[in-house]
């Protein structure tokens, strides 16, 4: 990916998972990457080990603290790459999701991004080149019981998403999501050990019967997602925009 080489990427929710694996194929592939997270620690040790060359302390939630982090980003110079990955995942029965929950999910996955590809795009588009990329999931293409804020804010990321690529789609700038399956992250294991505690079994018994479900047999890993996100965001995918680029393991095809 020798295009790559000193472009400048912001990647959200870069401290660990996917948004790490992404942020450190960039930096290997010789961009200068600004990891956004809400640990100081965290960043701190994903700058240590090499995966990123700086890390800003940010909440996306919060308007102004992701405003505040992006105007420190833009101070040395434009931004090539958005990576808009932060955020978690709430689950539960439709009845007793709170209206919070909902306001939450929109917050990180859908409110987070508009912000974030607000504040690079203008340089983007007067460079003729940019690359936005919205980390989604599975759930913005499909339903899951018991996700129904998850779901319903990953399906609002990926119409922004087709939305804006259309409309940035002759300027250079491209604008896609990535839509991992179920990948071992720590979203996914904490979510595995609060299903055990509340069936009474064990977290590992749950999670051997999980991937045995899978097409593969396995969970995607995060360099899995990090590699499909990384052609993405190379000049060799310029005429692909407004995509949904499932990295699953088959699941979406049984």
């Amino acid at each position: 990916m020798a295009d790559l080489i000193g472009r400048r990427a912001i990647v959200t929710g870069g401290s660990r998972g996917i948004g790490r694996a992404i942020a450190r194929s960039l930096t290997q592939a010789g961009a200068n990457v600004i990891v956004f997270g809400r640990s100081e620690a965290a960043l701190t040790a994903v700058v240590d080990a090499g995966d990123a060359g700086h890390g800003v302390v940010a909440d996306v939630t919060d308007a102004a603290s992701l405003r505040w982090a992006i105007e420190r980003a833009l101070a040395g110079g434009p931004v090539d790459i958005l990576v808009n990955n932060a955020g978690t995942a709430a689950s539960g029965p439709f009845l007793k999701q709170s209206d919070d929950a909902f306001a939450e999910m929109l917050a990180q996955h859908l409110t987070a991004p508009v912000l974030a590809s607000r504040a690079v795009l203008p340089a983007m588009l007067a460079a003729g080149r940019g690359r936005i990329l919205n980390v989604a999931s599975t759930a913005a293409l499909k339903g899951y019981a018991f996700m129904t804020a998850y779901t319903a804010a990953k399906h609002a990321m990926l119409g922004f998403t087709r939305a804006l690529a259309l409309e940035t789609a002759a300027s250079g700038v491209t604008v896609n999501a990535v839509c991992p399956g179920f990948t071992e992250t720590d979203l996914v294991r904490d979510g595995m050990v609060q299903r055990a505690a509340k069936q009474g079994r064990a977290p590992e018994e749950l999670m051997r019967e999980f991937t045995a479900s899978k097409p593969m047999k396995r969970l995607v890993r995060p360099d899995e997602v990090a590699a499909a996100a990384l052609w993405l965001m190379s000049d060799g995918a310029a005429a692909v925009t407004g995509q949904a680029v499932v990295v699953d393991g088959g699941e979406m095809s049984a």
